[in-house]
């Protein structure tokens, strides 16, 4: 079992950017060859990442070592000011395209004798958090289908994670972190008192897509600070 991932093929949807970018620039530090799928400008990946056919052609018929589900994106508005539209569209690129597209390449994932998919969730997935029901729940559902997938795919030796963080400094949170009052209550929420930088997210990905984790599945690694283990402060 090596520290690296050379020879290795791996895919990361949303790579353009924020964690994602750093994501692939880390595997691709590792050896790995890397296939970046994402869509600059205001429509956040969601027509490629949706179009799963084109994906499937993308990766082709050779084993895929590692998937990393990253592309997604947050409305943060109160349940009652979601309308359909809104709603299905976080559900569908959020959650419905991560898991259909593990679905469409699993025959290339069990190819590799060993591969590693990882969710890319939230913290808002375990912890009711003000930014948004639907993000929050499709980041849930992220981390209960990797539980599932897990199980279900030991057999066939592929591994399904979910790597959860809290405040990354990333386009997406870009609008939070520039208040000054949001960006204060989330440091003091945090033991590490800082926001996470996306490498460090990156890390944990790569960790768990190497042969070194081989006997680690089913779980959602939380990149937090600490937060989630942060009581009553006084």
């Amino acid at each position: 079992m090596t520290w690296d991932l050379k020879g290795k093929r791996a895919l990361v949807t949303g790579g353009t950017k924020g964690i994602g970018k750093a994501i692939c620039e880390e595997l691709a530090a590792l050896g790995a060859h890397v296939i970046s799928v994402a869509r600059e400008g205001a429509d956040i990946e969601a027509d490629l990442v949706t179009d799963r056919a084109k994906i499937v052609a993308a990766v082709g018929d050779a084993p895929l070592h590692v998937l990393v589900h990253n592309a997604g994106t947050n409305i943060r508005k109160p349940l009652v000011e979601y309308d359909d539209a809104t709603w299905h569209r976080i559900l569908d690129l959020d959650l419905t395209a991560a898991i259909l597209l593990s679905r469409d390449l699993h025959p290339v994932l069990r190819e590799a004798q060993g591969a590693s998919v990882i969710h890319i969730g939230s913290v808002a997935g375990q912890l009711a958090l003000p930014t948004g029901v639907a993000y929050a729940a499709a980041k849930a559902g992220l981390a209960q289908a990797a539980r599932t997938l897990a199980l279900e795919w030991a057999r066939d030796q592929i591994r399904v994670n979910t790597v959860s963080p809290w405040y990354t400094r990333t386009p997406l949170a870009a609008p939070v972190l520039a208040d000054p009052a949001k960006l204060a209550a989330i440091v003091a929420r945090t033991p590490l008192g800082r926001v996470a930088e996306p490498r460090e997210v990156a890390t944990a990905v790569a960790f768990l897509a190497m042969p070194v984790a081989s006997y680690i599945t089913g779980q959602d690694l939380l990149v937090d600070g600490g937060m989630s283990i942060q009581g009553l402060g006084l």
